[in-house]
């Protein structure tokens, strides 16, 4: 049984673009997950507490994306499942590296790291982006607004690292020696 917010589509839930909607919404539960368990240990890796403080912060918003997908999974009369989001796990391994290759209690690992989570960021935004229209498209009303406050989070944890960026860390960061 579905529970879509508009019954009168023409039959889109059979369509080739509905199949697309599910594969790339189980490609974003996947990524919300390992997302939670990345910010952790990128918390953990920060120099500033205002760094520290934005990772844990988004962490729990990731927490809340991943029921906002529960959400949108159950709206569409779907089962919520996870696959493999082979662009998160890259994204992910390049911050697990960076972190690896800069020092402990620097800005410069600051720095990397808010590069790390902006491209992380970007892709969320693209993502949340395209899945807000499909889901439009297709009818579910109820999903493109829970799509929606997710994109619109994604924004301001973007802004909010780029803020922290230009605020003090990369400033610090030019100033540390090799």
């Amino acid at each position: 049984m579905t529970t879509r917010s508009n019954q009168n589509n023409g039959g889109a839930e059979n369509s080739a673009l509905n199949k697309l909607f599910l594969d790339e919404l189980k490609d974003m539960y996947w990524a919300e997950k390992h997302l939670v368990k990345a910010l952790q240990k990128m918390a953990k890796n920060a120099t500033s507490d205002e760094l520290r403080q934005a990772f844990e912060t988004h962490m729990q918003q990731t927490e809340e994306h991943v029921n906002r997908l529960d959400q949108v999974f159950e709206i569409c009369g779907q089962k919520a499942q996870a696959v493999k989001c082979e662009a998160m796990e890259g994204l992910i391994t390049e911050a697990e590296t960076l972190m690896e290759e800069t020092e402990k209690g620097t800005m410069v690992r600051d720095a990397a790291l808010i590069s790390a989570a902006q491209k992380a960021e970007h892709y969320e935004i693209a993502s949340y982006g395209t899945l807000r229209t499909m889901a439009a498209q297709l009818g579910y009303d109820k999903a493109v607004s829970l799509l929606e406050s997710t994109l619109n989070e994604e924004k301001e944890t973007d802004a909010l690292l780029t803020k922290t960026a230009e605020s003090q860390v990369n400033e610090m960061a030019a100033n540390e020696t090799e």
